[in-house]
C-alpha cells in the first residue's frame, strides 16, 4: 500500500486548504473554557479575615477548551463558517466562551443556556511557577434536562443539512450527552448516514455507530478487548488490530490517535500508519487531540480520504503541542510551514526495544526495514563529527554548561539547586533533541530557552550568532589542542577518527564513487580538520559546512545539489551517525548508513544514537567500520 504521509506534497496542502476555506462545519458538544491563573508567592500575605495566607494572582489567561478548543481550531484553519452547539450556564464562564467564540466568527446562535442544574464547563488552574497547581473545575454535577435536549437536537437537525461536517465532541461526564440525548442523537445520526459526522468521545465512543470515529490508542484498545493501566503503552500491534476491528464493527473509518507516535486510520482501503512528527523544543499536548480532530474533519468536509485527513490532522497537531500553557491551534501557514518537509518519526518501537534488533548474520550491522543497498553507487555523502573524525567528540559536555550560564544569566552563581538542575535538564533534553542539527539552529533554541526562563535581561539576551561565537570559541581550544598534538605527532590519525573510517573513504574513492562532505560546524572548521586528519583531497573539493545562515541547512543543499546531477536518489548513499542526513536522505528515496558511533572509545555502539537513528528512518546501521570488508561486501562494492 502506497505510505500517503510520504507522497503528500505542498501542492496538495495548499489545495486541501484552499478547500477548506469554504468549508462548512459544526461543532457539537462540551464547550469549556480553560482558566490559567498564576500565582506569585513572593508577594504573599495574611487574609485579615481568616488569618490564612492569600494566593497573590500575579496575571490569568483565559482558553477555549474542549468543544471550544475544536471550533477555534477549525476557525484558525480557515473554515469559512464554524458553527457551535452546546449549553452553557448562565454565569460569567459562559458569557466569556460566548465572547471568545464570536471573535473568531464562530456561530453562536445555538449555544444554548440552561437556567438550572447547569454551570458552564470550565478548569481553574493554578500555577505556581511552572508548576500546575490542583484545580477547580466546574460544572461537575450538571445535569442536562430533556427539554433543553431537545431544543439543542432540533438545532442541529435544522442546520445540518447545511454543513458540510458535524463534529460531535464529548468531554465530561456530567456533560451534554445525557442518556437521553445520546439515544435522540444516535436516533438523528442514523437518518443522516449520507453526511459526514466524527465523534470523539472520551466516555460513548460506541454510543454512535452511525459516525466516523476518532479514538485514542488506550479507549480503541478496551473497546477491543485489551486491557491496560492508565498511562501504560499501548502496543502498536494491539492498536492496529483495534482499527481493524473497530472499522469492521461499524462499517465506518476509524482514526486512532497514539500521541507522539502519530494515528493509525482504518477504512475500506485498509489500515494506513502515520508516524509521528519530531518537534524540537518543549511541548504541551494539552489540546492536541482537539487540534487533531479539527484537521481531520475539516479536510474530510472538503472531500479529502481518510488517508490524507490523517496526515493533515497530524500535521494541525504537530504545530499546537509548540504552544505552551495554551490550548494550540494553527494556521493555514504554518501547516504550509511545518507541513512542506515534516520530519517524521519512524519505528519508535523498534528505536526503543533493541531486543527487535535483525542483525545481519556473520556481523554486528542491524538491518532496518526491508530496503536493499542500490546495486551500484556513484555518489556517497558523509557526515564527519562522529562519523569519521572525533576531534570534536565531547561538545556536548561544552554545549551543556554554556547553555546553562546563558540561560541563567546573572543567577548562574546563586541559582538554588531546583532552579539549577530544572535548566540543567531542559538543555539535556534540548541537546538530545537537537543533536544532528546545525550549530546555529541549536543556538537559535537556546535564544528561545533564555526567555521562556527569563532570568536574563531582555537587551542582556543575545542573538544566536552571538552565542554560537560563544560556543565555537570554547570548543576550537579543545580541536586546537588536539590538532597540535596530531601535528606534534604525540598523537595520530587513528586516534581521531572511527576505525576505518580513512580506509572506508580510500576504498569508495579507488572504486570511482563521488564522495561529499557535509558537516553543520563552520566550512572553514570542516576543511581544515578534514586536511588536518589526512583525507580531504579524498572529496576533490567537496567539502561543505554550514556558512552561518540557519536558513540553509548545508546537507540538504548538498542532497539537492547531488540530486540535480544525478536526476535521482537511486544510486545515492549515504553514512551519517545523526538523524539530520539520514532523514533527508531518506526523504529523497536515497539508501542510508547510520553509524551508531561511540566517539570516546571510536569503535562499539553507542545505544542512544542507535534509537536517533532508528527514528529518522535509516536502513542500515553500523557501530563503526570494523568490520569493513563485510560492510563493503553487503554495499556490493568490489575491492
Amino acid at each position: 500500500m502506497t505510505r500517503i504521509f510520504e507522497n503528500f506534497t505542498t501542492t496538495d496542502l495548499d489545495s486541501l486548504l484552499e478547500r477548506i476555506s469554504a468549508s462548512h462545519v459544526g461543532v457539537l458538544g462540551d464547550f469549556a473554557l480553560d482558566v490559567y491563573v498564576f500565582v506569585d508567592r513572593d508577594a504573599n500575605e495574611l487574609s485579615l479575615e481568616t488569618g490564612l495566607p492569600v494566593q497573590p494572582v500575579l496575571r490569568y489567561e483565559v482558553a477555549l477548551g474542549g468543544a471550544g478548543n475544536v471550533a477555534n481550531n477549525l476557525a484558525d484553519l480557515k473554515c469559512r463558517h464554524v458553527e457551535a452547539f452546546g449549553v452553557l450556564g448562565d454565569d460569567p464562564w459562559g458569557r466569556e466562551i460566548q465572547r471568545l467564540l464570536a471573535l473568531k466568527n464562530v456561530r453562536i446562535d445555538d449555544l444554548l443556556t440552561q437556567q438550572d442544574a447547569w454551570a458552564t464547563v470550565a478548569y481553574l488552574k493554578p500555577y505556581e511557577g511552572e508548576t500546575e497547581k490542583r484545580r477547580f473545575d466546574f460544572g461537575f454535577f450538571n445535569r442536562l434536562s430533556t427539554e433543553t435536549a431537545d431544543r439543542l437536537l432540533e438545532r442541529v437537525a435544522a442546520r445540518l443539512p447545511e454543513l458540510d461536517a458535524l463534529i460531535v465532541n464529548e468531554q465530561v461526564g456530567n456533560g451534554i450527552h445525557s442518556p437521553y440525548l445520546r439515544g435522540k442523537l444516535r436516533e438523528l445520526l442514523e437518518a443522516h448516514r449520507d453526511k459526514i459526522v466524527i465523534v470523539d468521545s472520551r466516555n460513548h465512543s460506541e454510543a454512535y455507530p452511525a459516525a466516523i470515529l476518532k479514538i485514542n490508542d488506550h479507549e480503541a484498545a478496551r473497546l477491543a478487548g485489551y486491557e491496560y493501566p492508565v498511562g501504560a503503552l499501548v502496543l502498536k500491534e494491539n492498536a492496529l488490530e483495534a482499527a481493524r476491528l473497530l472499522h469492521r464493527r461499524i462499517g465506518r473509518p476509524v482514526f486512532i490517535t497514539r500521541g507522539a507516535r502519530g494515528l493509525i486510520v482504518a477504512d475500506e482501503s485498509g489500515l494506513q500508519e502515520i508516524p509521528g512528527i519530531q518537534v524540537l523544543g518543549r511541548i504541551d499536548p494539552v489540546g492536541a487531540g482537539d487540534a487533531t480532530l479539527a484537521g481531520i474533519a475539516s479536510a474530510l468536509a472538503v472531500g479529502a480520504t481518510a488517508a490524507e485527513a490523517a496526515v493533515f490532522g497530524n500535521i494541525v497537531a504537530a504545530i499546537t503541542v509548540l504552544k505552551l500553557r495554551q490550548t494550540g491551534t494553527a494556521t493555514p501557514a504554518e501547516v504550509l510551514a511545518v507541513g512542506a518537509q515534516p520530519d517524521y518519526v519512524y519505528r519508535p518501537e523498534l528505536a526503543e526495544d533493541p531486543r527487535a534488533a535483525r542483525i545481519l548474520p556473520g556481523t554486528e550491522f542491524e538491518l532496518i526495514g526491508e530496503r536493499q543497498p542500490p546495486p551500484t553507487f556513484t555518489h556517497a555523502i558523509f557526515d564527519h563529527d562522529g562519523t569519521i573524525s572525533t576531534l570534536r567528540e565531547g561538545w556536548e559536555t561544552i554545549m551543556e554548561p554554556m547553555m546553562a550560564r546563558a540561560i541563567l544569566g546573572p543567577s548562574y552563581q546563586s541559582a538554588n539547586d531546583s532552579l539549577y538542575h530544572r535548566v540543567v535538564d531542559r538543555v539535556r533534553e534540548y541537546i538530545d533533541k537537537s543533536t544532528g542539527v546545525q550549530t546555529l539552529v541549536q543556538m537559535q533554541g537556546l535564544v528561545a530557552m533564555v526567555r521562556e526562563f527569563d532570568l536574563v535581561p531582555e537587551d542582556e539576551v543575545l542573538d544566536e550568532h552571538g552565542y554560537k561565537e560563544i560556543f565555537n570559541a570554547e570548543l576550537l581550544r579543545l580541536v586546537r589542542q588536539r590538532v597540535a598534538k596530531l601535528e606534534r605527532g604525540e598523537l595520530e590519525i587513528a586516534d581521531f577518527t572511527m576505525k576505518n573510517a580513512v580506509a572506508l573513504l580510500h576504498a569508495l574513492h579507488q572504486k570511482g564513487v563521488k564522495l561529499y562532505l557535509a558537516s553543520g560546524t563552520d566550512a572553514a572548521d570542516v576543511k581544515r580538520e578534514a586536511a588536518a586528519l589526512g583525507y580531504a583531497e579524498l572529496f576533490e573539493g567537496r567539502i561543505h559546512g554550514a556558512v552561518g545562515d540557519a536558513a540553509k541547512e548545508v546537507k540538504r543543499l548538498v542532497l539537492d545539489r547531488i540530486l540535480r546531477e544525478i536526476g535521482d536518489a537511486a544510486s545515492l548513499i549515504t553514512f551519517g551517525d545523526g538523524p539530520l542526513e539520514i532523514r533527508e536522505t531518506h526523504k529523497r528515496g536515497g539508501y542510508t548508513v547510520g553509524v551508531a558511533s561511540d566517539e570516546l572509545r571510536r569503535f562499539s555502539l553507542n545505544a542512544a544514537k542507535r534509537s536517533r537513528l532508528v527514528r529518522a528512518g535509516v536502513d542500515l546501521i553500523v557501530p563503526d567500520f570494523s568490520q569493513l570488508d563485510a560492510l563493503l561486501a553487503y554495499l556490493q562494492v568490489r575491492t
